[in-house]
């Protein structure tokens, strides 16, 4: 299960094995076998891939089934335009 959240994370932004890779600064094969569900990541990198991801850990380890979007450090005017984009992209469809 967490190797097709990583996956479909991953793809989601448009991102290589090789791109997670490096921005994890680890080997495409460790995400390769992630994602395989060979290996599990250590909890340090789970936190650091959900970090990367913008997701919460239960997120990644589908104890939620939708991510949540840290608004953090955003301006009331960034966060309404983001709350805008949203609810255009719910009438698309």
């Amino acid at each position: 299960m967490l190797g097709n959240q990583i996956r479909e994370l991953r793809l989601a932004f448009g991102w290589s094995q090789v791109e997670l890779a490096r921005r994890l600064n680890i080997s495409k094969q460790t995400v390769s076998n992630w994602e395989n569900d060979n290996i599990q990541p250590s909890v340090d990198m789970l936190i650091h891939l959900a970090e990367v991801f913008r997701v919460s850990t239960d997120y990644l380890l589908g104890r939620e089934k939708i991510p949540r979007i840290s608004i953090d450090g955003l301006s009331p005017v960034m966060v309404a335009h983001i709350t805008q984009l949203i609810e255009d992209l719910r009438g698309v469809g």
